[in-house]
């Protein structure tokens, strides 16, 4: 078994946390777990605004977050206009990639930012600024997402396999209904949910990987 972490988060450092700047809605769900399992199977550690207690000034601790990040995650699939009244379009992944973006350029700070989507070349259209950008395409599907995480981290120690990662989802997945039993809620995107499906599938990789 891995060895036992702190409450809210292993012992973490700027050199194994990724910041993963995806959407939280239902239909995400599958992807979210993947994205989570899949970092950690690299043994690195995801970092979520989930984690961002209410009552703090959001901006200023999502700047925060990703600056103490070593790398980022940045999945803009989620272009299309929410219907929800009143319809707009959901701009937070988008600026939350800006702020990355910026940090990267910044004199001595060490950050890679990666950033993943659905439908190969729409983001040409949805983001042409990233033009000449690699974009890691996952066809919006689990194998998807661990097979272009093997792409963008293939300079990290660890290597799992896709198949490594899907053994890990499967056993993630179905305990996920307890873990948000456990908080007290039918949504995934919790901050308790996020820290328990994070620790669990840490502790998996980390026995598989012995």
């Amino acid at each position: 078994m891995a060895e036992k972490r702190q409450h809210h988060g292993e012992k973490r450092s700027a050199e194994d946390a990724v910041f993963l700047n995806i959407p939280y809605d239902e239909q995400f769900t599958p992807l979210f777990l993947a994205y989570v399992v899949g970092i950690r199977a690299y043994g690195l550690i995801p970092r979520a605004t989930l984690e961002i207690p209410g009552g703090a000034r959001r901006l200023d601790r999502i700047a925060s977050l990703i600056r103490s990040c070593i790398y980022s995650v940045h999945d803009l699939s989620r272009v299309e206009i929410d219907p929800v009244p009143p319809p707009t379009p959901r701009f937070n992944m988008s600026f939350e990639l800006g702020l990355a973006v910026a940090f990267h350029w910044r004199p001595r700070t060490k950050h890679t930012w990666f950033v993943f989507e659905t439908a190969k070349w729409r983001i040409q259209k949805s983001l042409s600024d990233l033009n000449g950008t690699d974009v890691y395409i996952h066809e919006g599907r689990v194998d998807g997402v661990f097979r272009e995480l093997a792409k963008a981290f293939v300079r990290v120690n660890r290597q799992p396999t896709v198949e490594r990662m899907m053994a890990i989802y499967n056993r993630t997945s179905d305990l996920l209904p307890k873990f948000m039993a456990d908080a007290g809620t039918n949504d995934p995107f919790q901050a308790r949910v996020f820290h328990d499906v994070s620790v669990y599938a840490g502790e998996l990789a980390d026995e598989l990987a012995n």
